[in-house]
């Protein structure tokens, strides 16, 4: 059959369409592929990371330990005579100084007693003087007094010059007796809760005080050390006091510094620990007896040390590492040995140098090689902390 021009003509333009089509996927295809083989493979985006230069500086080191707040002094006040209590002369939680009179006790009865020594002392100067005239008398008779009356007179006068001598001595017990119906404080400090209230009735032999007194300026702080420290400790001590910092319980708030005073005479053998005291002047009353407190003992300062921030040091199951830049931008793998983590800085032993810098922030994007985009690493507070590696 003969086909007709028209539709020979649409065939036609068909096949050249396509043909048309056919060409340009296959040469736009090519193209790409050129394009996509010139360009190479495409280039991984940098790592943002902190960084921090490793430094070369004196670094303070310290020990921690928990320790407990004692008054310097500690007295537990106490009547020293029997009697009933008729004032109180001070305030719970009152602080008072040395002399201030704390409690009255019923004075009539010892009052009674050194009025009667006195009395005694009286009666007794009386016969001592009939006793040197009856003496004189005998003296002047001469040999018309006997020898026997003379000495008997002698050794009247001399008993009672003596009994004279122990009146004195019953006055002053009296006195004595009587000043003790004033008690007054020992020392300066604060007076704690009272035992015994007015009215009752105290004895010199019981074992109940009326109230405490703990001297709080200055104050002391109980606290220990490892044994293995003490050398180091010792060796301190010798250039001049120690320096202790007391802290709250949680390390946070810093509530004092004082000095070390006192290293006990022995070691506690079933805790292999050492108890130290230290002296703190308490002028704010930031310390109180019986508080549980942080200490830090500066035991030497390291000259010259290599020191990082605590970040920067990772840990592996292969031992610590830290990553530093280069100058090509790139992260490398440094092992590394610690000496002292204190306060977020790291003394390093091996490893690093003084000048380079390394990563603080961002390790764990961070391989070996890895191009990195840095930022230095902004100062935080640093937490009261210490470890020794």
């Amino acid at each position: 059959m003969t086909m007709s021009r028209p539709i020979l003509w649409i065939v036609i333009i068909a096949a050249a369409a396509s043909a048309g089509y056919y060409g340009w996927q296959n040469f736009g295809s090519e193209a790409g592929k050129s394009q996509t083989a010139q360009k190479g493979p495409p280039r991984p985006a940098a790592v943002p990371v902190s960084v921090a230069p490793v430094q070369k500086t004196d670094f303070p080191v310290y020990l921690t330990g928990l320790g407990t707040v004692q008054g310097f002094n500690t007295v537990q006040v106490r009547s020293r005579v029997d009697g009933q209590i008729i004032k109180l002369e001070f305030k719970e939680g009152q602080i008072v100084k040395q002399g201030d009179l704390l409690v009255s006790i019923d004075p009539r009865p010892y009052q009674a007693a050194l009025d009667q020594a006195k009395a005694k002392k009286v009666q007794d100067e009386a016969s001592l003087a009939n006793a040197n005239l009856e003496l004189q008398r005998a003296t002047k008779l001469g040999e018309f007094a006997t020898a026997q009356r003379v000495d008997t007179q002698r050794s009247t006068v001399a008993q009672l010059t003596a009994q004279i001598a122990a009146d004195d001595a019953a006055i002053a017990n009296a006195q004595t007796q009587l000043d003790y119906t004033q008690i007054r404080t020992p020392i300066t400090g604060v007076a704690g809760l009272r035992q015994v209230d007015i009215g009752n009735i105290v004895n010199a032999s019981s074992q109940t005080g009326i109230v405490t007194i703990s001297q709080v300026e200055p104050i002391s702080v109980i606290f220990t050390a490892p044994e293995e420290q003490l050398p180091y400790i010792s060796e301190g001590q010798k250039a001049g006091a120690l320096k202790v910092i007391a802290f709250t319980t949680d390390g946070k708030t810093t509530l004092a510094e004082g000095k070390l005073a006192v290293i006990n005479n022995q070691v506690d053998t079933s805790s292999g620990t050492i108890r130290l005291k230290a002296v703190f002047d308490n002028k704010d009353h930031t310390l109180w007896p019986g508080q549980s407190v942080s200490t830090r003992l500066l035991v030497r300062t390291l000259k010259d040390a290599t020191v990082v921030p605590d970040d920067a040091v990772q840990h592996s199951t292969n031992g610590l590492y830290a990553y530093t830049v280069n100058q090509d931008n790139k992260a490398e793998m440094h092992k590394v040995k610690v000496r002292y983590a204190i306060d977020g800085r790291s003394v390093i032993e091996e490893g690093l140098s003084p000048g380079q810098q390394v990563i603080v922030g961002g390790q764990f994007k961070v391989q070996p090689g890895s191009l990195v985009s840095t930022a230095v690493a902004s100062s935080g507070p640093a937490q009261n902390k210490v470890r020794q590696e």
